[in-house]
């Protein structure tokens, strides 16, 4: 078995010029949430009773389900997101702008407002977020949702939703990964193909120590720094980051970018290896763009 070292060495060339993905591309899709994103930047977060003026304000549709669907449809020409929605004018919104971006949402509406969430980006390029209200998630039992659409996709990405949910998209699917941010879906024996999360991130290395054993590979993203992955069979390795193809602007969207990435190149059949530097491709791009979309990783770039 290759060393750690042999792996990060080839991870790192691989980085540089990915072999271009086959002709026919993969059918993927989502599982997850969307939160509409109020953005501005800001020369620091504020500290406590202080006043700070943003500048260069936006908004968009975001959250994990919502920029890993619009990687996911980048990279294949289209994608499918299963999400739930307020049924009010972000909800509303939040469609109309996710299908400009080419992804078919199939959304089940709710009396609860769509979770918003405010979104400062500092002159370290770094994002702090503040959500408000609660995650809406879909359910396997929500009967506007049909099921079906998701049938024969070769690789789904699930970030929120209930264990009926969970199991819908692992049915329909040949490749699944998931982020622990899916919590309670998780953990109840779905098998998963991958399950991605940060190192850094208590939150999502508590949840993965709790259902990190339904997952065939685990992957440990550190940043600039790479990351780590272990799969069940014993094997393990490591990844340098991709440069990023432009100047750094913003980190926003660049784990949920990433996990697309990966979600594509394991539903094109690339083995772990060529996965991981797809995805660590996609990371660094998003990097060089204002905000999630600006500078995704799109098919012409697998070209090569």
């Amino acid at each position: 078995m290759p060393t750690g070292w042999t792996i990060r060495r080839n991870l790192a060339a691989a980085c540089v010029r990915l072999a271009p993905v086959g002709s026919a591309q993969p059918r993927v899709g989502v599982v997850g949430h969307v939160e509409w994103v109020q953005f501005a930047r800001v020369p620091h977060v504020p500290r406590a009773g202080e006043v700070v003026h943003a500048r260069e304000p936006f908004e968009e549709p975001a959250g994990g389900g919502a920029v890993a669907a619009v990687q996911l449809a980048r990279l294949a020409g289209e994608a499918v997101l299963v999400t739930a929605l307020g049924e009010d004018e972000h909800g509303r919104r939040s469609v109309e702008r996710l299908h400009q971006l080419g992804v078919d949402v199939r959304a089940s509406w709710r009396a609860q407002p769509t979770r918003r969430a405010v979104t400062l980006v500092d002159d370290a390029r770094e994002r702090t977020i503040t959500t408000l209200g609660s995650r809406l998630e879909p359910q396997g039992a929500d009967g506007v949702v049909d099921w079906e659409t998701l049938e024969g996709l070769d690789a789904i990405y699930f970030t929120a939703g209930d264990p009926d949910a969970l199991r819908a998209a692992r049915k329909a699917a040949r490749v699944l990964v998931a982020s622990p941010r899916a919590r309670h879906a998780l953990g109840h024996g779905v098998e998963l193909d991958a399950l991605v999360l940060s190192t850094h991130d208590e939150v999502e290395r508590h949840e993965a120590a709790r259902s990190g054993r339904e997952a065939a590979l685990v992957v440990l993203t550190d940043g600039a720094r790479g990351g780590s992955y272990r799969a069940r069979s014993g094997e393990t390795g490591s990844w340098a980051a991709a440069s990023p193809p432009g100047n750094p602007v913003d980190s926003y969207g660049c784990g949920d970018s990433f996990a697309a990435g990966l979600t594509y190149g394991l539903g094109a059949g690339l083995g772990v290896a060529d996965s991981l530097a797809l995805a660590a491709r996609c990371g660094a791009a998003c990097l060089t763009g204002s905000g999630p979309y600006e500078r995704q990783l799109g098919a012409g770039d697998l070209k090569g």
